[in-house]
């Protein structure tokens, strides 16, 4: 997506540009809908990748008060207003970003397609959209940038018992250009997930999506403590399954299959993982460390209480993104964009505030916008693009969900990102809440 895009029409050439292809027999790779999105990434992925990625919490409340909250906003269009040029691009943290679309961040998505988090870098680099580089990503850090060139990156950290591993993660996304770190604070620990709980699947467990800590060296220290350490309990009963899993531990860990095999390494780096990835013992008072370790912003990602932003802002963060984890976190809580207004009122432009969780077109992010964020964060629709066509089924999505927001942007009478208010949107009554989640 170039600057003159961004300015001049970029939903208009997008649209023009599948209406053309069409005209000679090709059509989308992937569904420019939500719900056919969903249905066929569904159809491409196997049992345990779909319930990670579309699974949320207990009854999976909160993944359809998302939905209810976003619904429960109408856009209440403007006319005769000169919209044939419109600026969809933002400012933030001193960076031009050309819409207010930003890849979030997904583990394991070795789970979903064998390029992972490779394809998504190239795929929002060739967009310009910054992607916010996964903790638990299927490669490390240092290969994604590899591949963005000059794509805009940032960089999620889940907050380690280790200080020497936050220490650590925090230089090396300095290292890799990354623009800003993204604290995500709602996952201290592991949600209760029925879907994952049923099949009895982890990906962690089976080394997937710990590229990020299987490449640093403060947690390798860890690991060799660990190795050194004799080992205690019984031992786990042989069966097929256990080989299995200690193979793809093997197999997803740095260096040569046979090696691992028999250092035992790989099973102990699990291990490790499983016990330092969170600490939910973390408070307010311990943020200072990740300020005396790195100059980047600090965004603090899972805030949804009005109070908890103004101590986020006492502080002395840079940013907030209001998130309650798409969902996957805690069941009956309240919906992000319910949340959305009274944490922007709070902050009252002492930072931006950003908004996470529901995203699933570009009237959502209308609505987003208008309300009071600085930019949205994605996440859902473009994994069902990667499962459906790698790289470029990545692209595709979030290119079209960016169109869709530029035409939305322009059909509801405003020519620029900063046009949209509170004004934009009138209440709806409210959206009853399905007996059953939807999927959507």
């Amino acid at each position: 997506m170039t600057q003159e895009q961004t300015v001049a029409g970029f939903g208009r050439d997008t649209q023009s540009a599948i209406y053309r292809d069409g005209a000679s027999g090709r059509r989308p790779v992937v569904p420019t809908g939500a719900r056919a999105l969903h249905d066929a990434a569904r159809a491409a992925m196997s049992a345990e990748a779909w319930a990670y990625v579309a699974g949320s919490s207990g009854n999976e409340t909160t993944f359809d008060a998302n939905r209810a909250a976003l619904d429960s906003w109408r856009i209440l269009p403007r006319v005769l207003r000169d919209v044939a040029k419109r600026d969809i691009g933002i400012e933030l943290f001193g960076h031009h970003y050309p819409s207010p679309a930003i890849a979030a961040p997904i583990g394991a998505l070795e789970l979903v397609h064998r390029d992972a988090d490779l394809a998504v870098a190239r795929a929002t680099s060739e967009l310009g959209i910054p992607l916010v580089f996964s903790a638990q990503a299927s490669r490390s850090m240092e290969e994604m940038a590899d591949v963005m060139r000059d794509g805009p990156r940032w960089f999620q950290l889940y907050w380690s018992k280790s200080d020497d591993v936050v220490a650590s993660m925090l230089r090396r996304a300095e290292g890799v250009g990354a623009q800003a770190i993204v604290i995500t604070l709602d996952t201290h620990t592991l949600g209760w997930r029925p879907r994952d709980l049923d099949l009895g699947y982890l990906p962690f467990i089976h080394g997937i999506g710990i590229a990020q800590y299987t490449s640093d060296p403060a947690f390798q220290a860890l690991v060799k403590e660990r190795a050194a350490l004799p080992t205690a309990g019984p031992r786990p009963r042989v069966t097929v399954a256990a080989i299995k899993t200690l193979v793809d531990m093997t197999r997803h860990y740095p260096g040569r299959f046979m090696s691992n095999l028999r250092s035992g390494e790989p099973k102990v780096a699990v291990e490790t993982f499983l016990d330092v990835f969170s600490r939910p013992s973390l408070t307010w008072a311990q943020l200072s460390f990740a300020r005396k370790h790195t100059n980047l912003p600090i965004v603090l990602k899972g805030i949804l209480h009005p109070d908890d932003a103004k101590l986020a802002i006492k502080s002395g963060v840079d940013g907030i993104v209001v998130s309650n984890h798409g969902g996957r976190q805690i069941d009956g809580a309240i919906g992000s964009l319910d949340a959305l207004p009274a944490v922007v009122d709070a902050v009252n432009g002492r930072a931006p505030v950003m908004f996470d969780s529901g995203i699933r077109g570009g009237s959502d992010i209308v609505k987003a916008v208008a309300l009071g964020a600085a930019a949205v964060l994605v996440g859902r629709p473009w994994v069902y693009g990667l499962a459906i066509a790698g790289q470029r089924g990545v692209h595709e999505v979030l290119r079209n969900l960016i169109a869709e927001f530029d035409i939305a942007l322009g059909l509801s009478g405003h020519a620029s990102v900063s046009e949209l208010s509170r004004e934009t949107l009138t209440a709806s009554d409210p959206v009853p809440l399905p007996r059953r989640n939807r999927e959507t």
